[in-house]
C-alpha cells in the first residue's frame, strides 16, 4: 500500500508511519492548521508587549511612580490587556503586565509599580 503526503499528495518513501514527504510539507501543513489560533495569540502578545513597554518607559523611584490616565492613553496603553491581578490584604487590586503593574488612584491617576 502506497502512502501519500498529507500536504502535496506525492508518494512517500521511507518509514511506514511517515506522513509527509519532507520537512517543508510538514511545516506547511501544520502552519495551515494552526493559522487562526496563531494570529490570535500573536495579536494578544503584541498588545501585551506594547503595554509592557509603555509601563517600562516611566522612570521608577523606589519601584514606583505616578502618572495620569491621559498620559497612558496618549502612549497607546490598552487597559483591556493585562497578565494578572494582585489583591492585597486590604482589598486593593493591582493590575499587572508581567512584572510591571498599575494601581488606579483618585482623579484618574495611576501608580505604576514593579514587582520584585
Amino acid at each position: 500500500m502506497k502512502k501519500q503526503c498529507l500536504e502535496c499528495s506525492t508518494e512517500i518513501i521511507g518509514r511506514v508511519d511517515k506522513k509527509f514527504c519532507s520537512d517543508y510539507c510538514r511545516n506547511a501543513y501544520n502552519n495551515k492548521i494552526n493559522k487562526d489560533s496563531k494570529n490570535l495569540i500573536r495579536n494578544i502578545n503584541n498588545r501585551l508587549r506594547k503595554n509592557y513597554r509603555i509601563l517600562d518607559s516611566f522612570a521608577l523611584k523606589d519601584g514606583k511612580t505616578k502618572t495620569t490616565r491621559t498620559r497612558l492613553l496618549d502612549r497607546g496603553f490598552d487597559f483591556d490587556f493585562i497578565t494578572n491581578l494582585y489583591t492585597t490584604k486590604k482589598g486593593t487590586t493591582y493590575f499587572f503586565v508581567y512584572d510591571l503593574g498599575y494601581l488606579p488612584l483618585d482623579n484618574d491617576y495611576y501608580m505604576i509599580v514593579k514587582r520584585e
